[in-house]
């Protein structure tokens, strides 16, 4: 997956088309992201030893990766994501300004060195 936890987000398409958020916990297996203050639902909980009061809670629901895209710090702008590969570091890049998505976090994948023999 090319989008990662901190990533600042644009949803586009579904019910919140338009809103942005960062990236709150990333769902590989499921291929779904949670963003904070996007796609909330409410919940009803039934009155337990733990709450006897019971209620209606909002959280976060899950929503596909394929319906946001990653913004840009540089250009501010969503985009798409590039990868850059070196000899020794692998770093996503965006595909309008070519600027370097992993700025803020710094976090950039090794290259495996390939065994000649």
């Amino acid at each position: 997956m090319k989008i990662k936890k901190g990533d600042n987000v644009m949803v586009i398409s579904g019910k919140d088309r338009g809103k942005t958020g960062a990236v709150e916990r990333v769902l590989v297996d499921k291929e779904k992201v949670l963003i904070a203050g996007v796609a909330i639902a409410k919940h009803h909980l039934k009155p337990s030893k733990k709450d006897p009061q019971g209620g209606i809670v909002t959280m976060p629901t899950p929503i596909a990766v394929s319906n946001v895209m990653l913004v840009c710090p540089h250009c501010g702008k969503p985009v798409r994501i590039a990868q850059r590969v070196s000899a020794t570091m692998k770093e996503r890049i965006c595909r309008k300004c070519q600027g370097n998505l992993d700025t803020k976090t710094q976090v950039t994948t090794k290259v495996k060195e390939k065994h000649v023999k």
